[in-house]
């Protein structure tokens, strides 16, 4: 068992743009076969948390909605900044709830790829985002993207299983409040600033 994963835009990866990827894997002779997708294009790493870098594949989705309502409510660098750092951090504590290594969460399948897909154009997590803040539907955002926006049912998912884990992930709750339960957009970033202040760590 082996898996893919980082800032890995599908379209610069076919344009053979430059970046990098982490193949996870616990068998060494699949680690071998690093050489196959290394190229001048491409630096391949190798990791064996496995369940590191598919939370992280998945779980930068999520927040990467929330950077798109971000930039679709002009709220500026420093809001968004400060998204995707607790954003990291609710990703890191689901994940080590489920058996990832935190260092993980660090690298290309964790930071690397939230910050690509919560800054590209060519993000349909975070264009579903931009959409969802000028005050569309979520069918109707999915309709205007014609193509799968993951993050959209990685939040019910990721939601119970913290449940069953006990993590707190008060980022995804708002989404899945305002995707799945008619709650307005811009009531729940408020609500958000609003929480009570505690420790950064």
């Amino acid at each position: 068992l082996a898996v893919i994963s980082g800032p890995n835009l599908s379209r610069e990866v076919v344009e053979g743009l430059p970046g990098s990827t982490v193949i996870a894997t616990r068998d060494a002779s699949i680690a071998a076969l690093r050489g196959a997708f290394h190229s001048r294009a491409l630096r391949v790493y190798t990791s064996e948390d496995v369940a590191g870098v598919e939370f992280g594949g998945a779980l930068k989705n999520v927040i990467a909605i929330a950077g798109g309502m971000v930039d679709g409510f002009q709220f500026g660098n420093n809001a968004k900044a400060a998204l995707l750092t607790r954003g990291l951090a609710e990703i890191t504590r689901l994940g080590v709830a489920g058996g990832a290594q935190a260092m993980t969460f660090q690298g290309l399948a964790g930071i690397g790829d939230l910050i690509a897909t919560s800054y590209s154009p060519l993000s349909r997590n975070r264009r579903l985002g931009e959409l969802i803040a000028d005050g569309t539907t979520l069918d109707d955002a999915l309709a205007q993207l014609g193509e799968t926006a993951e993050g959209a049912t990685t939040i019910p998912a990721a939601l119970r299983l913290a449940a069953r884990l006990g993590v707190e992930m008060p980022i995804t709750e708002g989404l899945q409040r305002i995707l799945y339960e008619g709650a307005a957009p811009l009531a729940e970033v408020r609500a958000l600033m609003e929480r009570e202040p505690r420790s950064e760590h």
